[in-house]
């Protein structure tokens, strides 16, 4: 099965550690696994792919050599910053990547170790089970970039931390560690870094033998709660693209690159 999804993707590895279980990998060790233009893409299109697929009962996501995501690729986001055809595409693209997941009738497991930032970290929150090792390092990003916390988390964080925790996170750019995560309910699960995949391997194992059905079905209504959050999530994502064009976000990517603190103009029309 693995072959077949490896020759329609480049960006994303792909294997099958248990009978009806697809695991993909986030593939870019040299960065963290960060998310390039390609793997952007194909991290849209996968999700549809894989709700096709009669033979997948179950996924796996997970980033390569131990680390998940440090999200957006930095000549991904200089170009989204210079090129508006790019960024209307990837502003569609982040839009999609989070309703696809939403929609996937399979059910995810997320083996989040390392870093989790910006749209790896979508992915992995949106994940239906997500289990963090101690060490992980769930981190937002955006507002540290310039930019409104688009992608997911308007929706997602707020239930499932509440409204107090996810502005103390999303509007001060506070790290959170895999216990942190656990403690206040952003993931499902934190067990030591080494059994962090064996764990999530075991959960995807038990989904993959459940009855298909009544899984699909019971995601699917659960995730109503984030389909009626839809507004909000379109808002955010909107907001986001925006601001790519603002001197705040040229700043933030240039401290980022340049590794010192952004200097952030301190008025705004707003």
């Amino acid at each position: 099965m693995n072959s077949a999804w490896q020759a329609a993707y480049g960006a994303l590895r792909f294997s099958t550690p248990g009978d009806g279980i697809l695991e993909i990998v986030l593939d870019k060790p040299r960065t963290l696994n960060s998310v390039t233009a390609q793997m952007h893409t194909e991290l849209v299109r996968v999700w549809r792919d894989i709700d096709a697929d009669e033979s997948v009962n179950a996924v796996l996501v997970r980033g390569a050599e131990g680390k998940f995501s440090s999200g957006g690729d930095f000549d991904l986001i200089e170009e989204i910053m210079r090129d508006h055809s790019t960024r209307m595409r990837v502003w569609k693209e982040a839009r999609d990547l989070v309703y696809n997941l939403i929609n996937c009738a399979k059910p995810v497991v997320a083996a989040v170790e390392g870093p989790a930032v910006g749209a790896g970290l979508a992915v992995a929150l949106l994940s239906d089970i997500a289990v963090a090792g101690r060490t992980a390092r769930f981190v937002d990003g955006h507002v540290r970039l310039g930019v409104a916390a688009g992608d997911h988390a308007a929706i997602v964080w707020p239930l499932l931390m509440g409204m107090a925790k996810a502005k103390y996170y999303l509007l001060l750019n506070e790290p959170i560690s895999g216990e942190e995560a656990e403690r206040i309910g952003l993931v499902a699960r934190c067990v030591d870094d080494d059994k962090v995949y064996e764990t999530a391997l075991g959960l995807a194992r038990r989904l993959a033998s459940g009855s298909p059905g009544a899984l699909r079905w019971t995601k699917y209504a659960l995730n109503n709660w984030l389909r009626a959050a839809g507004p909000i999530f379109d808002t955010s994502t909107a907001l986001e693209f925006l601001g790519f064009m603002s001197p705040d976000a040229a700043e933030g990517l240039a401290s980022l690159r340049e590794k010192r603190a952004p200097q952030f103009e301190r008025k705004s029309p707003l």
